[in-house]
């Protein structure tokens, strides 16, 4: 039975959804104004294993994610560099969805830029104002009235009973310390520039049709009333969106539809780097870009799934620590899973197989390893704990693979047991092709083994020298011997 920690009740419960024909999760995704940075990457990376997680313990998930193209950072700075905003936001986005590709980050089902749904926030609005939960001030925006809504503060756990009245905060972020009425609909300012809608708003009888544009917070609201409507079952983010984003998503949200809005949220950590928190003046700020121009020397493809392994290596809600000698520890690792993969794969490829049946066994073994790891996923998607199952299970094959006693079941049986780690892990590669490797290297290889066999030891490791010259090296293990470009 699958356990998650609830942001909202700082409990770990029982996950019952809403109905169990479609698990409802939405999740904030990038503002994009800049290239993601390593702490965005781990978000992604948290959020898509949880989503593969839900999906491998059978539930039937629908995602929707939004994408910020219309805020404080994007406007800033599309100003700051002369571009309109919306190709200025579509060419970083286009940079996000490729970082994703390359670290197997599923897409959500619905994925919306805030700018196509102009129309759903201002009706919400305009609703909220007509329900005298949001009001129009002096300086010409539309602020929510956070008093109204009397479980304000509830998500973030701060009591706001003795705030002070009719202060408002016009930011799109801010700390608990200036909590006040945030905007809704943001007066234009000479700074927008050209970023602004015209759109009519309601007071009592009046109408009104202003130069404005949308906040932040009701972005999300609207965002998930289009896609989901009033409720429902997982909203995660980035611990910082607690306050004041997710808190003033439910202030909006449940004031308009009069029910719950999420019944489980999840957050994911902080991350730092080498112990101190990540910052462009403290020299530690990386993106991807940056990591692939650092490690040069690594096939990408390695280095995509080194840096999904470090990220995953670690509780979701714990903060995680980066440095180049952790992400460096995992080249091995990916390097490992693959060797394994690739003796499996050779083996089942040449029919070198012991003939005979499935071990009873092997197979409970399997059974059991798959059951531990289900079991680990189900506590709060216990990731660090899968992972260790899932090395344990790296030993446990290459004993078998190198045994020489494996049936084709058996043989089968270990690869498909890799492919299912994989549904959640989304770390491993299965169709390694092997370089063809010329007649003049397979004949040296030939001769070498003839002398290993002869006893002739001194040729043979001369010939292995002259094949490492030729970048070639020989492998020998218990399955045999075997020879391989070195890349």
């Amino acid at each position: 039975m699958l356990h998650i920690y609830n942001t909202l009740t700082l409990e770990k419960e029982k996950f019952k959804p809403l109905r169990q024909e479609e698990v409802k999760v939405y999740f904030c995704w990038p503002t994009p104004y800049n290239f993601a940075h390593i702490g965005n990457l781990k978000t992604y990376i948290f959020e898509d294993y949880i989503i593969k997680s839900l999906k491998f313990l059978g539930y039937k998930v629908k995602t929707t994610m939004n994408i910020t193209d219309i805020d404080d950072k994007t406007i800033r700075d599309s100003q700051k560099f002369g571009e309109k905003l919306l190709p200025y936001t579509q060419k970083y986005t286009n940079y996000f969805l490729e970082d994703l590709q390359k670290l197997n980050v599923n897409l959500a089902d619905n994925v919306a830029p805030i700018s196509w749904l102009i129309d759903e926030m201002v009706e919400m609005v305009n609703w909220l104002i007509k329900k005298w939960y949001a009001y129009l001030w002096e300086d010409g925006s539309i602020y929510y009235e956070i008093k109204k809504f009397k479980r304000y503060g509830n998500l973030a756990h701060l009591d706001f009973s003795g705030m002070k009245q009719s202060v408002r905060i016009n930011n799109d972020e801010y700390d608990k310390e200036s909590a006040a009425d945030f905007a809704l609909w943001k007066a234009w300012k000479e700074d927008d520039g050209e970023n602004y809608w015209e759109k009519e708003f309601v007071f009592g009888d009046e109408k009104k049709i202003l130069k404005w544009r949308p906040g932040w917070h009701i972005e999300c609201s609207a965002c998930n009333l289009k896609y989901f409507w009033a409720q429902i079952d997982i909203h995660m983010g980035w611990v910082d969106n607690i306050f004041p984003h997710h808190q003033n998503e439910i202030a909006q949200t449940e004031a308009y539809t009069g029910k719950k809005f999420a019944n489980y949220w999840i957050h994911g950590g902080h991350i730092t780097v080498n112990g101190k928190k990540m910052a462009k003046s403290a020299n530690n700020f990386y993106t991807l870009r940056d990591l692939e121009e650092k490690f040069i020397w690594v096939e990408k493809k390695d280095l995509y799934r080194a840096i999904r392994l470090s990220f995953m290596n670690a509780k979701y809600r714990e903060s995680v620590d980066f440095s180049f000698e952790k992400l460096e520890q995992n080249f091995t690792n990916i390097k490992k899973i693959d060797e394994s993969i690739k003796k499996l794969s050779r083996i089942i490829a040449i029919g070198n197989l012991t003939e005979g049946k499935f071990r009873r066994d092997l197979r409970e073994e399997l059974q059991d390893f798959i059951w531990e790891y289900i079991e680990k996923l189900e506590d709060d998607f216990n990731m660090p704990e899968a992972l260790s199952i899932f090395f344990l299970f790296i030993t446990f094959a290459n004993t078998h693979i190198d045994s020489g006693k494996l049936s084709a079941w058996e043989a089968n049986a270990i690869l498909d047991m890799y492919k299912t780690f994989n549904q959640v892990l989304s770390i491993m590669i299965f169709d390694f092709i092997e370089d063809e490797i010329p007649s003049e290297i397979l004949e040296k290889f030939e001769q070498r083994n003839t002398a290993k066999q002869e006893k002739n030891f001194q040729k043979a490791d001369d010939l292995r020298n002259e094949l490492l010259i030729l970048w070639y090296k020989i492998i020998d293990d218990r399955s045999g011997s075997r020879i391989e470009k070195i890349k």
